[in-house]
């Protein structure tokens, strides 16, 4: 049993730290919504007053925060109460720099500091079915990798700090313009004449096949259970398909490397959410363009 502080309850960290508790862990949660820290009592942890309150004697911490100041801000906050040697494991989607520089904070008080952002959604953080992208040091990865292990299916050392970052602002990417490529394919295949179960029986065998069309198909009725048949509601949040392909073309300027269709997934998505869309499923876009509203 580790004494674990879990900082951030939002839809993905209830699912997370409830895992953790049911794993046997002696998890203090705290989170600016006392109906999430009541949820999380109710699913064994340990309801604390405060992040500090929470990081008080802990062996671990994990966070998810929603974006790069907040991770600065709590971590900063922490560091005088941690004692020497915590492992701190940082599961928020943020920028490189920041992953960096928390962990080289981290390393010079002699904390050990892993950034391991997710890959799945609300569902698969109450599963227990998240895939982890973890940069750190090997040390690190072997003292993150149990306690990650017991909130997901596979974990993933991509390299040294900000290496988990880096991968999944690239693996969000990927997904952004899969399913905005995935949603106009559909909606050109009716607009000339073909059934929309039709075309993904085809295309879900085809060349054409990604992850967006066969784990997420965006229409209504067709492959497995998706957002898409609860109104586009749940799942993955157009706001934070948003904020991930902002972290990677604001990235990919500063790396001098071209990526034209991350820029213009990005475009979309900023005009979806501005559509007022912003907390709907990502897969939304379906609609969007199929009301010519891109």
């Amino acid at each position: 049993m580790v004494r674990i502080a879990f900082i951030g309850l939002g839809n993905m960290g209830s699912g997370m730290a409830a895992n953790l508790a049911k794993a046997g862990h002696a998890v203090h949660a705290f989170d600016l919504s006392a109906d999430a820290l009541a949820r999380a009592e109710a699913a064994g942890c340990t309801a604390a007053a405060s992040a500090v309150a929470a990081a008080d004697g802990a062996e671990a911490v994990v966070t998810m925060l929603p974006a790069g100041r907040h991770v600065a801000e709590v971590y900063a906050a922490l560091f005088p109460v941690l004692a020497g040697n915590a492992l701190l494991i940082d599961c928020s989607t943020i920028d490189v720099a920041t992953a960096r520089a928390v962990a080289g904070d981290a390393a010079a008080r002699g904390l050990v500091a892993v950034d391991a952002p997710v890959s799945g959604g609300i569902a698969a953080a109450a599963a227990g079915t998240l895939t982890f992208m973890v940069g750190g040091d090997d040390d690190g990865f072997a003292r993150a990798e149990p306690i990650l292990s017991q909130m997901g299916k596979a974990v993933i050392r991509a390299g040294g700090n900000g290496a988990g970052q880096a991968a999944k602002m690239c693996n969000n990417m990927i997904l952004g313009a899969t399913m905005v490529a995935t949603c106009e394919a559909f909606v050109l295949a009716e607009r000339l004449g073909l059934d929309a179960q039709a075309f993904y029986d085809i295309a879900s065998v085809s060349s054409g096949q990604s992850w967006s069309m066969t784990s997420y198909c965006p229409v209504p009725g067709v492959g497995p259970v998706t957002p898409a048949d609860n109104d586009y509601r749940g799942g993955f949040a157009t706001a934070l398909m948003l904020k991930d392909l902002r972290l990677a073309t604001d990235a990919a300027a500063d790396a001098g490397s071209p990526v034209p269709m991350g820029d213009r997934a990005r475009d979309l998505y900023e005009a979806l959410a501005a559509a007022g869309e912003g907390d709907r499923d990502f897969s939304a876009m379906r609609p969007f363009l199929r009301n010519g509203r891109q």
